[in-house]
Order: structure tokens, then C-alpha cells, then sequence
């Protein structure tokens, strides 16, 4: 049994380039158009990519910000404690010192009242010694947010004994 030494080339008909052209061209532009598509919407999401990118650097900056801002405030509140000590003395130390003034103002009142008896009491000659000067008049605090009050009736006490002085000639 012997075959034919032909090849088999010979045998098959290479396709019509027209025919295989007009089959494939459909198809092939339906691919192309989809891969334009595809590039497109590959563009398109690069494109959004980059905002989204830009948009988290400037959330990034501000959240840099925001929490440099919290640390600070985080260092106030931290301290408050010794803020609200400090307003604490410093109110407890006025009071203090309204409560030495009045203190020390009683010992003078007291020094001056025992100085007037020991006066009193020495003669006529020690009086005269110890009369070299008045004492000086006892101070008063009087709160300043009492103070206009004050003025308008001193004003009107010395506007009522200017009318006095004036109408009695």
C-alpha cells in the first residue's frame, strides 16, 4: 500500500483574501470598538484617580492641621486644672488682703484710741507732746462698683449745702 507522495499543501485552497476579510471585518470592528470603549473608560478612571489622589493630599494637609490644633487644645485642657488653681489664690489672696486690711485697720483704731487715753490721762503737758499732728483718718475700701452710686450723692449733698449756704443770707 503506497500513497501518493503529493503534498498536502497542494491539496488545500488557501481562502479568498476578499471573502475572509468581509467575514472577519465585521467582528473585527465590533473588538475594535470595544477596546476603544475600554481605553476610554480607562482614561476616564485614570483621570478620576488623579482628583481622588489630589483630594486625599488635601484632606491629608488639613487632618496635619486639625491635629496640630487638637495637641494645643489637648495641652489647655491638660493645664486648666492649674489655670483654675491660679484664678483660686489669686481671689482667695485678695480676700486675704481685705481681711488683713481690715485686721490692721482695727489695731490702728485701737493704737489711736489708746494713744487719745494715755493723752487724756497724762496732763496737759504730755497732750500737747503727743497733739503734734492729727492722726491720720481711718481708710475705708470702698468697691468700685459701688463708686458711681457714691459720687452722684456726694454730689448732691454738696449741691444741697451750696443751695443751704446761699439761701440763708
Amino acid at each position: 500500500m503506497s500513497y501518493p507522495t503529493r503534498s498536502f499543501s497542494s491539496h488545500l485552497r488557501a481562502p479568498s483574501s476578499s471573502t475572509a476579510s468581509a467575514a472577519q471585518s465585521p467582528a473585527l470592528l465590533a473588538r475594535i470598538e470595544e477596546k476603544q470603549a475600554e481605553l476610554e473608560n480607562l482614561k476616564e478612571l485614570r483621570d478620576l484617580s488623579a482628583a481622588v489622589a489630589t483630594q486625599m493630599e488635601a484632606l491629608e494637609e488639613k487632618l496635619s492641621t486639625l491635629s496640630d490644633g487638637t495637641e494645643a487644645i489637648a495641652a489647655v485642657v491638660g493645664n486648666w486644672h492649674n489655670v483654675l488653681r491660679a484664678i483660686n489664690m489669686a481671689s482667695s489672696k485678695s480676700s486675704f488682703i481685705e481681711v488683713l486690711y481690715l485686721y490692721y485697720a482695727q489695731q490702728l483704731n485701737r493704737n489711736a484710741a489708746k494713744l487719745a487715753k494715755t493723752a487724756t490721762d497724762a496732763g496737759p503737758e504730755e497732750e500737747v507732746s503727743s497733739s503734734t499732728g492729727p492722726l491720720p483718718q481711718t481708710l475705708v475700701r470702698i468697691p468700685t462698683e459701688h463708686a458711681p452710686a457714691l459720687q452722684v450723692q456726694a454730689e448732691a449733698a454738696e449741691a444741697a449745702a451750696e443751695g443751704e449756704s446761699t439761701s440763708d443770707p
